[in-house]
C-alpha cells in the first residue's frame, strides 16, 4: 500500500476517533438517585440502559440505588444528584419545608400504601381489624393516616394493637406471624412476603387516602438548566414503562437482574412487583394520558389529604409541585410501541 493511502487511512481513523469523542461530549449527563435497593419499579430505567435508549437520545445516565424515598428527596434536593426517583409524597412534604423540588413525571399515580393481611384470614375491610395486631413504622408515611384508615371501618386505635417496628424489621415480623397485618408499599411488600405467607391487601386509595406515589423529580434549578436532557430522560423512561406493561414484563425483569447481578434477585418476585404496579399506575384522571403525565386534580386532592394529615408545614399550590412540560408524548408513544 502506498504511503499516500496509508496517510489517508490514518486520517480517516483519526477523524472517526474525533467524531466518537465529539459524540460522547454531546451526550448530556443525568445522575439519578433511585428510591431503594433493586425492585420492580426500577425496571424501565434499567431496560432503557440495556436497550441503548439513553444513548440513542444523547444521554449519559448513571443509576445509583437508594435507601428510602425520604433520603432520596433530601440528597437530590441538596444538589448531589440531577434526578430523584422516589415516592412523590415525601417530595411534596419537603417542598413545604422549603426544599425547592418539583415532580416532572409520575409513574405510580395511585397511593401504593396499604395494609397487608393473610390471604386465608377473614380480614376484608378495616372493620374486620378489631382485636388484631398490626405492624407499622412510626416515622413512615402510613403513620399519620392510620386513624383515618381505621375510621373507615368505624374503629379507633383502641380497637386494635399497633406494633411499632422499624421498616427493615416489618417484613420479618409479619412473615413470622408476629402481626396479623402490616402497613407498607403494596407493590413492593406484597410479592416479597407472599412467598412465605400468602397475602392480600387493603389499599389506602380505596378508603379515601389518595396521593401520588413513585415518579421523577428534580430541583427547580436543575429543571431550568437541564430541561432538554430531563425531557428526553423522562420521556424515555415513561415509554419504557408503557412498553413493559404492554406484555413485556419479562424483559423488564431480566433488565434489572442483568443490571444488579450482585443482588441475587428473585425473578418471580420482580415479575409480581411489576405486575402489581399496573393497578397503581394510573388514576381516573390520567387513565387516557401517556405514561408520566400527571393531573392537577390528583395533586389538588393529594395536597388536601397531606394537609389534613398534618404533614405540610405551609400551604402549597398544585402548580408548584409538578409539571408535565418535560414529557414528550411522541417519544413515549414510539418507545411504548417498541420503536427502538
Amino acid at each position: 500500500m502506498s504511503a499516500r493511502r496509508w496517510n489517508c487511512l490514518a486520517i480517516v481513523v483519526v477523524l472517526a476517533g474525533c467524531l466518537n469523542s465529539l459524540s460522547a461530549l454531546a451526550a448530556d449527563t443525568v445522575k439519578v438517585r433511585l428510591d431503594w435497593t433493586p425492585w420492580g419499579n426500577q425496571a424501565p430505567m434499567h431496560l432503557a440502559a440495556q436497550k441503548g435508549l439513553f444513548k440513542k437520545y444523547d444521554l449519559d445516565v448513571t443509576l445509583d440505588d437508594g435507601n428510602g424515598s425520604v433520603s432520596t428527596v433530601q440528597i437530590v434536593g441538596n444538589g448531589e444528584y440531577d434526578v430523584g426517583h422516589a415516592s412523590l409524597a415525601p417530595m411534596v412534604i419537603a417542598r413545604s419545608k422549603g426544599l425547592p423540588v418539583k415532580a416532572f413525571a409520575g409513574f405510580v399515580q395511585r397511593n401504593d400504601i396499604g395494609l397487608l393481611v393473610p390471604a386465608d384470614s377473614n380480614i376484608r375491610s378495616p372493620a374486620d381489624l378489631k382485636g388484631k395486631k398490626i405492624a407499622f413504622t412510626a416515622g413512615s408515611l402510613e403513620a399519620p393516616f392510620i386513624d383515618r384508615f381505621l375510621a373507615a371501618g368505624k374503629l379507633t386505635r383502641s380497637d386494635v394493637e399497633l406494633l411499632n417496628v422499624s421498616a427493615p424489621a416489618k417484613a420479618g415480623t409479619y412473615v413470622a406471624g408476629g402481626a396479623d397485618g402490616a402497613f407498607s408499599s403494596v407493590p413492593f411488600f406484597l410479592p416479597v412476603v407472599s412467598v412465605k405467607r400468602p397475602s392480600t391487601s387493603l389499599n389506602f386509595a380505596d378508603y379515601g387516602l389518595q396521593f401520588p406515589s413513585f415518579g421523577l423529580f428534580a430541583t427547580e434549578k436543575t429543571l431550568q438548566t437541564k430541561a432538554a436532557a430531563l425531557r428526553r430522560f423522562a420521556s424515555v423512561v415513561a415509554g419504557c414503562w408503557a412498553y413493559i406493561l404492554n406484555n413485556h414484563v419479562e424483559e423488564g425483569v431480566q433488565a434489572i437482574i442483568a443490571a444488579r447481578p450482585q443482588a441475587k434477585l428473585d425473578p418471580d418476585v420482580l415479575r409480581k412487583q411489576i405486575e402489581s404496579i399496573r393497578a397503581f399506575s394510573k388514576t381516573q384522571a390520567t387513565e387516557k394520558q401517556p405514561f408520566g403525565v400527571m393531573a392537577a386534580s390528583d395533586w389538588q386532592t393529594a395536597l388536601q389529604i397531606l394537609t389534613e394529615g398534618g404533614l405540610l408545614d405551609q400551604k402549597v399550590q398544585s402548580e408548584e409541585v409538578f409539571t408535565n412540560d418535560l414529557i414528550d408524548k411522541s417519544v413515549v408513544a414510539d418507545i411504548g410501541s417498541g420503536k427502538f
